[in-house]
């Protein structure tokens, strides 16, 4: 699956347009380097986003194309 959708439906973006032109600007990087939007997430990557005052750094568990949002927080762990 895409980065910026992988962002977008586990929520850790709000929408997918603003995923993407996060990859663009460089604030998205995997497993230590700057990753365009259209990389393709794998379990266990590691994403650090560096978006306002707290930058995050996930694990992916698991890659799924759709998920509820109750749910949305099992498939990455946050470090």
């Amino acid at each position: 699956m895409r980065l910026d959708k992988y962002l977008k439906v586990v929520r850790l973006i709000k929408r997918r347009t603003v995923a993407n032109e996060a990859c663009d600007a460089g604030k998205v990087s995997v497993n230590g380097r700057p990753a365009r939007a259209s990389y393709d997430v794998k379990p266990g990557d590691v994403i650090e986003i560096d978006l306002g005052q707290n930058p995050l750094k996930v694990r992916v568990l698991e890659v799924v194309e759709h998920t509820l949002k109750d749910d949305a927080k099992n498939y990455y762990e946050i470090l």
